[in-house]
């Protein structure tokens, strides 16, 4: 089953029916769908696709001869090129004739095997790029190895592409067309649970409940996702168990720089690098208040919904999990559901909002959200607010979100306006999200007020 990625594959053959040497650097994180996306890029199309495997230069390109040899013949005739550049000068030569992909997957893995790939196909691309046909397209999960050794400045194959693609894993809308049989509600659940990862996705079975999804993912010991983090881990990182000891704390409450160091009995130095990689891997988000750029705010959160659920809940009760207690453990967790939907909600609208602008319903056209916190000088308390945009000086949004049971009255909507008047704006929208709508009280006060927005979980799912 293919979904989405509706954006990737136009470009993609876009790049395709100029007719002439392209270069496409495809990267992104473990399991995201990189390979997905390329084999339903290619079905239809002269190509050639090889996936590296760790191991030495050797096998790779006895692997990668196989491919070529039986491009076109189905045979995989027992033959070895005697080099890379032999075998890549092949694939060039052949391009100069018919429009041909040449893929190589898991590029990392061969061009550590063999230092002088790169150089290679930088040789190959500056001596036939003006007649080929070829399409190359390289990909690889290791996001420090592509972006530091293809994409970087100082990289051999650097001004060679032609485009590249960072593969992130889908939204909150995207996700949900997984799930034709569940509820709105089991909807947004399921997003909570595993994210937007395409090969998590798969392992949400929507003919079962949430709890029985849980139960199977995270407190089975054989399942697929209760080792997914730790392996993870163990394939991008070279030191995992302070990687994970970093998360761990992140996904108990430790948020600030000194509290993370404190928590795992590092100098805070030494936890900024491991911090550091672990955003890049999309695990970890840097937050600052919005529209700040003050160090000292600067907090941490768990961007991946898989490793936020996983980390919060399962490390804890490891014990009677490997003793299969699920109902039991399910029983401990259950409490705790909806104020970890709480963050998941907000990000979903979030979400929402940017679908809004892209679509040209939205009262200013920001160009970016997020949340912000900080001291009320009026209060001198604590104040939080969920959403918060701006468009140039003159006008920004505010949101609140409420995942909660009960309908959402007026006094949240009047709240919101107090946090708004710690901020200068000439013009003022305010958008509170409520996943089960309002009452009546809070209907009537907004519609009299006429700049506040109320949006229900219904109506951003229907």
């Amino acid at each position: 089953m293919f979904i989405g990625r509706t954006r990737e594959l136009n470009e993609l053959n876009n790049l395709y029916r100029s007719d002439k040497f392209e270069f496409a650097v495809i990267y992104g994180r473990r399991r995201v769908g990189k390979t997905a996306i390329i084999n339903e890029f290619i079905k239809d199309k002269n190509s050639i696709c090889f996936t590296g495997v760790e191991t030495n230069a050797k096998q790779n390109l006895e692997n990668l001869s196989r491919c070529i040899i039986g491009f076109g013949t189905g045979v995989e005739a027992n033959f070895t090129f005697s080099s890379f550049q032999d075998a890549l000068e092949y694939v060039f030569e052949l391009s100069l004739k018919q429009r041909l992909i040449l893929c190589i997957d898991e590029y990392p893995y061969v061009a550590r095997a063999s230092k002088s790939l790169a150089s290679t196909l930088q040789l190959l691309i500056d001596k036939y790029k003006d007649n080929s046909k070829l399409f190359l397209i390289l990909c690889g999960s290791s996001m420090s190895y592509m972006e530091d050794n293809v994409l970087a400045y100082k990289a051999p194959l650097y001004g060679r592409r032609t485009a590249q693609f960072k593969i992130l894993p889908f939204d909150f809308f995207e996700s949900v067309e997984y799930f034709k049989n569940f509820s709105r509600e089991e909807k947004a659940l399921a997003y909570g649970l595993v994210g937007g990862t395409p090969q998590y996705l798969l392992q949400i079975n929507d003919e079962l409940s949430i709890e029985e999804n849980i139960k199977n993912i995270y407190l089975n010991p054989v399942s697929v996702i209760y080792e997914e983090p730790n392996n993870l881990l163990k394939q991008e990182v070279r030191e995992p168990a302070i990687y994970n000891a970093v998360v761990t704390a992140i996904a108990t409450g430790s948020s600030k720089l000194s509290e993370i160091a404190n928590k795992i009995g590092e100098e805070t130095s030494v936890c900024a690098t491991y911090i550091k990689n672990l955003i890049t891997l999309g695990i970890v988000k840097k937050e600052v208040p919005f529209g700040e750029n003050s160090s000292r705010k600067t907090i941490y959160t768990i961007e991946d919904n898989m490793f936020r659920f996983w980390y919060r809940f399962v490390p804890e009760n490891t014990s009677i999990i490997s003793r299969g207690a699920k109902d039991l453990v399910y029983k401990k967790i259950e409490p705790f559901l909806s104020g970890y939907m709480g963050f998941v909600f907000e990000e979903i609208c979030k979400q929402y909002l940017w679908r809004q602008l892209l679509k040209g319903e939205t009262e200013i056209l920001f160009t970016d959200i997020g949340r912000w916190w900080g001291t009320n000088p009026k209060t001198k308390q604590q104040e939080e607010i969920d959403i918060l945009g701006t468009q140039d000086k003159e006008a920004a949004l505010f949101g609140e979100c409420k995942w909660t049971n009960s309908k959402v009255d007026v006094e949240v909507v009047e709240t919101l306006i107090e946090r708004s008047e710690i901020f200068n704006f000439k013009n003022k929208y305010f958008y509170i999200f409520a996943k089960n709508g309002f009452t009546e009280k809070c209907e009537q006060h907004a519609k009299n007020m006429g700049n506040i927005k109320l949006i229900s979980y219904e109506d951003m799912i229907s």
